[in-house]
């Protein structure tokens, strides 16, 4: 019988699978990697506050991607270039962070939890925010999914059926910023972008429809969390790298046998 903390940790991954098969379509589709990759990072300096002021990881992560997700699109909206502005907040950010979380003693110690993930020591507390922030992101994805699909496809087409791409944009931004503080205990900083964007990359040459790309991105990350734990639990190996890489050989598998 599998012990609780595993069950807790498969849990806690399907949690994050459930959310990052249809975020990640539209970060695939939107290209917007650099941008979750940035606001992921962004999230260090979030953890270190948090241990500064000891309140909850998930809210310092949280304050702190939500106000890299506005930033970045109130910036973006006032004609900077986009790569520029996510390159000099992401890694100021960082650098921050990480001189910051320097100067509190008891995070240096668990660090490498805060950038690799440490999905195993997930508690039922975690588990408690980590699927009540899934099931809001789903919930604002499903009500504005026509409006971020019509955006995605085409700007101009959107604004000629009265929606603002800008809006879309900005939706999409507080939804991935959600995902990057319900992702820091599962893959950590440094990897959430690949959960997104990996399963979604996987996905798309085998899906018609955008709603068929979200439901096969979230399959194949639930395939991820069980295979990259099975790796954890019979090679010793670190859980959430080992997730991602799972992520990475379904990908490579699909590419493979993909259809010409």
């Amino acid at each position: 019988m599998l012990d609780d903390f595993l069950i807790r940790a498969v849990l806690a991954g399907l949690g994050l699978a459930a959310v990052a098969g249809p975020l990640g379509s539209f970060v695939v589709w939107r290209r917007m990697a650099y941008f979750g990759d940035s606001t992921a990072h962004a999230a260090i300096l979030g953890v270190a506050l948090s241990l500064a002021f000891s309140f909850s990881i998930y809210a310092g992560t949280l304050a702190i991607a939500l106000t890299m997700a506005v930033l970045v699109t109130v910036l973006s909206m006032r004609g900077q270039a986009m790569d520029t502005v996510l390159g000099v907040l992401a890694h100021s950010a960082l650098a921050l962070g990480l001189v910051a979380i320097s100067f509190v003693p008891q995070a240096r110690v668990d660090l490498n939890s805060y950038l690799f993930g440490d999905i195993l020591a997930v508690g039922r507390g975690d588990l408690v925010w980590i699927w009540s922030a899934a099931f809001v992101v789903l919930g604002l994805l499903a009500w504005r999914w026509q409006r971020l699909v019509t955006a995605s496809v085409n700007e101009e087409l959107a604004m000629a059926a009265g929606i603002d791409p800008r809006v879309e944009r900005l939706v999409l931004s507080l939804a991935l910023a959600l995902v990057v503080a319900l992702s820091i205990r599962i893959v950590g900083s440094l990897l959430i972008s690949a959960m997104l964007i990996i399963p979604a990359a996987a996905a798309r040459p085998w899906a018609r429809t955008p709603e068929r790309m979200a439901a096969i991105a979230s399959l194949v990350a639930a395939l991820a969390v069980f295979g990259g734990m099975a790796s954890s639990l019979y090679l010793d190996s670190p859980a959430g790298p080992s997730i991602v890489v799972a992520a990475a050989l379904f990908y490579a598998a699909g590419q493979a046998f993909r259809r010409n």
